[in-house]
């Protein structure tokens, strides 16, 4: 039986192996102590690297190239970024595609000459637009309702030209905006208060509003307080600054005309359109500007006329026109609106109202031109038609063709028809509301990135590519609005955003902005880079934005990081703050957020702080 200490067959090991372990122990031995007197780098190269790499060392300068798909480039081959110089200062309230000179060199017939014409690549600037010396932050909302400061829209003719209007009075070093317009001398809120005698204003139903021909934008201004949201244009003309005014205010508006080519807006858009005195020959070219606001007016919605011809019996000496030139004026535009299916419903004074039919199920229209066959919402550059645009199909006479909207502000987050009717390629009910979630946590966000947003002091706001309207749906707030951007290269959602009760435009980021500089307290650009990175130069698009925003406004990038390390290297070269951070979802995302703060500087003058007094 073997012994478990010592079981058979075990050999005594050989004397041999042993001496050829000790061996080898006393060659590595020696080896070791050849590398420590110094004749080895091994170690010293070790202990180098380990020096530089301390733990305990903060790192300080975080490097957010891409490393990815890219060939590094050698530090000093890499070029330095593009240091943009400020225009001259007779640029400070440039609007590239609305510039006097080349107006004038378009035919004036239908007002083409107040169109869009915009510079072509060899004419675009390519500097920073300053803001006019003494530029201070505008007041916060509700105060820069009522007052602006001079120094910001340096431009009296309007306080001479409407003086006994109460449209503007300058007052020491502010503008002040009593409230009031051409026809409405006594105030906008009088005249509103008319208006809701006979509109549903008060209750929710009419939410977005089209101002032709806005002034200074009081109507809009006012209808504020009544949780609509009105959507002013007017041309560059020689009332200087009107729409500057109205943004300086803090009230949405665009420069514009109705002129040859369709308005950025899609069909059935607004609940109520009005002209107060806005002076558009409403039946000129066979009725074709009437028949435009009927495209964007929803099935159901109002238009109001307030000023020539309404009341011609009064004031056809005041405007130095015959009895039968008015009433045969009138007479056309009821027999416009009669065979555009809007019903009259009051009259009284100088204020008209006529209201869209819910359908065309009792209307007699045997005789009418219709848009047979065409995108009523492919607008963007194409001419006016004097066709009529058809309502949607109905299956019976008590159904609003195109949906029924709930009222504001349960509509905000209610399925648009649109959407549930199946009219948006790729978005149904259920991504709708999982959009609505995504915005509301990304919205988080950026809140805590800049606690600002969605106080005052980012009033006008902006969404270059808006989607489906969550972004500004989670912003939502009487302290501000947002102006919702559809690229005329990306899908056609804008109507969705309408029937949510949001306003927005269709535009082409290639192209100048209908605003001036200094609008936007806020833009938001998502996905915008990526959009067009095969469309126009990066650096077109950023130095637009940066005459549009505001001194020390923000704009928050959302982008894939190659992209925004592209934005980066041009943004940073504008006088621009920049900070490159995280997806929210964390690092690995590809996906990345790029703030920036856009520094204060005037024409002639060095970087400090300005703000307005409350």
């Amino acid at each position: 039986m073997g012994s478990k200490h010592n079981p058979p067959g075990n050999r005594s090991r050989s004397p041999l192996s042993l001496i050829a372990v000790i061996g080898l122990c006393c060659f590595f031995y020696l080896l070791g102590a050849w590398q420590k007197s110094g004749f080895g780098k091994g170690d010293s190269i070790a202990m180098e690297i380990t020096k530089q790499a301390q733990c305990t060392d903060i790192v300080t300068d975080l490097d957010f190239e891409p490393h990815h798909n890219k060939v590094e480039i050698p530090q000093t081959a890499k070029p330095k970024p593009v240091v943009f110089k400020p225009c001259d200062v007779k640029y400070k309230d440039y609007t590239p595609c609305q510039e006097q000179d080349r107006a004038m060199k378009f035919p004036r017939e239908n007002m083409i000459y107040r169109e869009r014409h915009c510079p072509p690549e060899n004419e675009k600037l390519h500097c920073l637009i300053p803001a006019p010396k003494g530029y201070m932050t505008p007041f916060p909302w509700p105060k820069c309702r009522d007052y602006v400061h001079y120094a910001n829209v340096p431009f009296k003719s309007l306080t001479v030209e409407k003086a006994g209007q109460n449209w503007v009075q300058f007052q020491g070093n502010v503008f002040k905006f009593p409230g009031g317009g051409t026809m409405f001398p006594q105030g906008a809120d009088a005249y509103i208060d008319e208006l809701a005698s006979v509109i549903p204003i008060k209750d929710g139903t009419v939410r977005t509003a089209l101002d032709t021909g806005c002034g200074v934008a009081s109507w809009g201004a006012y209808m504020l307080k009544r949780n609509v949201l009105a959507m002013s244009f007017a041309p560059r003309d020689n009332h200087e600054a009107q729409v500057q005014f109205a943004l300086e205010r803090g009230v949405p508006a665009v420069i514009g005309v109705l002129g040859s080519i369709r308005l950025p807006y899609p069909s059935r858009a607004f609940d109520m359109a009005q002209c107060s005195r806005c002076l558009i020959p409403w039946t000129s070219n066979e009725g074709m500007y009437l028949t435009e606001v009927d495209r964007v007016l929803r099935p159901g919605g109002y238009w109001v006329l307030s000023g020539p011809p309404i009341n011609w019996k009064t004031y056809y000496q005041t405007w130095k026109r015959s009895k039968q030139e008015l009433n045969a004026e009138q007479k056309r535009i009821e027999e416009i609106a009669e065979s555009l299916c809007w019903e009259k419903k009051y009259e009284k004074g100088d204020i008209a109202i006529w209201r869209k039919k819910p359908n065309d199920e009792s209307c007699d229209r045997t005789s009418v031109n219709f848009c047979e066959g065409k995108d009523t919402d492919d607008v963007w550059y194409k001419e006016m038609e004097t066709c009529v645009t058809p309502f949607p199909k109905v299956s019976s006479e008590d159904e609003v063709a195109g949906g029924k909207l709930k009222k504001f502000p349960e509509r905000l987050f209610a399925v648009p028809p649109r959407i549930s009717k199946g009219q948006v390629e790729g978005v149904n009910a259920e991504s709708f509301e999982e959009d609505n979630k995504l915005w509301k946590k990304r919205l988080s966000t950026y809140k805590r990135v800049n606690r600002l947003i969605g106080t005052t002091r980012f009033r006008n706001v902006m969404d270059m590519n808006a989607g489906l309207g969550g972004f500004a749906a989670a912003v939502e707030s009487p302290k501000s609005w947002v102006m919702n951007v559809i690229p005329t290269i990306a899908k056609n959602t804008l109507g969705v955003i309408y029937e949510r009760g949001l306003i927005g435009i269709y535009h082409d980021w290639c192209e100048g902005f209908s605003t001036y500089p200094r609008t936007y307290d806020l833009i938001h650009a998502n996905g915008v880079f990526s959009l067009y990175k095969n469309s126009c130069k990066i650096e077109d698009i950023l130095l637009e934005m940066d005459r549009i925003l505001r001194p020390e406004g923000t704009v928050i990038f959302r982008d894939e990081v190659d992209v925004l390390n592209d934005v980066r290297k041009i943004a940073d070269g504008m006088r621009w703050d920049t900070k490159l951070m995280d997806h929210e979802d964390g690092p690995l995302v590809p996906e990345k957020i790029l703030v920036a703060v856009k520094q204060y500087w005037v024409a002639g003058g060095n970087s400090t702080s300005s703000s307005s007094e409350e």
